[in-house]
């Protein structure tokens, strides 16, 4: 079996040899940025950089477990962001039908947003602008639609390919009556028209030129029918819409199981063709390879994730409200009532029950003699020792002491909290 390759050790072989080739060529203002995001992916679970050690109370052993990223960028840290992610929405979705839509760019607009990343954001806004001027101007009606919008850049090929996938509520609380109206899906003649020209909009208030207007007006020709968005996708259930759009929140730009071969300086990766459902295989240079995975490294700052309308920060408690009343008024069911309560109650999980989730195994079992160990020291390359056990507990002493009686080990864990 072939060892799995890895976007870490293609970084590591060679980016410092993209940065002599090809920086010039990146934006002056992303540099920093780029580095920085790199740079933290290649020191990402490497303990020379830091770790938390946990020792076992009774035997000694000791696991050092190293630091992570946190980075968006790196392929591990990515994956992790979105499931924390997925797991912090639950908070706040409601529970209704949403449907998932995606808006996407014709390829003569795609560039714009290429050397104008801030308008990254504006494309997150129009999308709101569409459901919302739906709900009401054409339902004549004073509705607070639902609207998460989540920006992906990147399409299997790794080209530069900004769209949005939204996920949106079929049905909005009326402001007048402080209730929940369910409402079907938005046709699809309003979305792909009303898209085009709040998309044509933004491009002609940025980019005003002669140019840019003639190219206006061909697209309009060329697009009679409005620029395409699929909205085929309904989902019922909260937990399966949180789930679906977090595949599309903080996903690297290639799952390294798609990467074929890293040899000779070239790169093999396959993608699937979403026009006619067949794989297909791309092989490149390792420093176009680079180029093409760094150029969707998003801006310092920027929310790759926005929320409209009930699912405002805002608006969001008071949305939660009613619909619970309107759920369980619709089903009788006070579990329903009971459910949302427990929901609001549960803690963020940590590492071990992750690993617990995930493996089925608590990491901080002794191997030896079966006990969990204790965090016992914190240890980072440019700040040195940022907590020891011994020092915050008032106990020099705290070495270990192998044949301690369990009772005295539960005072001690006790007086360390």
């Amino acid at each position: 079996m072939n060892e799995k390759i890895t976007v870490k050790d293609i970084l590591k072989d060679n980016y410092n040899d993209f940065k002599d080739k090809y920086w010039c060529k990146v934006p002056k203002d992303m540099r920093k940025h780029i580095d920085e995001a790199v740079s933290k992916a290649l020191k990402c679970s490497d303990i020379k950089y830091g770790f938390a050690e946990y020792k076992c109370e009774t035997c000694g052993e000791s696991t050092k477990v190293p630091f992570t990223c946190k980075s968006k960028f790196c392929n591990k840290c990515g994956r992790l962001y979105t499931m924390k992610w997925a797991e912090k929405q639950r908070q706040t979705m409601l529970k209704v039908v949403h449907r998932h839509s995606v808006f996407t760019l014709p390829k003569e607009l795609r560039n714009y947003f290429y050397s104008k990343r801030e308008l990254l954001k504006e494309l997150q806004d129009g999308v709101n602008e569409v459901i919302k001027y739906w709900y009401n101007k054409k339902k004549s009606s004073d509705y607070e639609v639902g609207v998460i919008a989540v920006i992906h850049t990147f399409g299997g090929d790794l080209k530069w390919n900004p769209h949005v996938h939204a996920l949106v509520t079929e049905g909005a609380v009326d402001k007048k009556t402080k209730w929940w109206k369910q409402v079907e899906y938005i046709p699809y003649p309003y979305l792909k028209k009303s898209w085009q020209k709040v998309l044509l909009e933004i491009i002609k208030k940025h980019f005003n030129s002669y140019k840019t207007r003639q190219l206006i007006s061909y697209l309009y020709n060329k697009y009679p029918k409005g620029f395409y968005v699929n909205a085929k996708r309904k989902l019922d259930d909260t937990r399966q819409a949180v789930k679906y759009i977090g595949r599309y929140l903080a996903r690297a730009a290639i799952a390294e199981y798609r990467i074929l071969k890293y040899e000779n300086n070239r790169v093999k990766f396959w993608y699937e063709d979403h026009n006619d459902g067949f794989k297909k295989v791309i092989e490149c240079d390792v420093l176009e390879f680079i180029g093409k995975i760094k150029q969707h490294i998003a801006p310092k700052g920027f929310r790759m994730v926005r929320r409209y309308g009930v699912y405002s920060r805002i608006n969001n408690k008071r949305a939660k409200d009613i619909v619970h009343l309107y759920n369980f008024v619709k089903q009788r069911n006070i579990d329903e009532l009971l459910k949302e309560k427990n929901k609001q109650n549960e803690i963020k999980k940590s590492w071990k029950q992750r690993i617990i989730e995930s493996f089925e195994r608590n990491p901080l079992l002794c191997d030896k003699c079966g006990n969990e160990k204790i965090l016992w020291k914190t240890w980072h390359k440019d700040y040195g020792v940022i907590y020891d056990i011994r020092e915050t507990s008032n106990r020099k002493d705290i070495l270990y002491e192998p044949q301690r009686d369990k009772i005295h080990r539960k005072v001690l864990q006790i007086s360390l909290l």
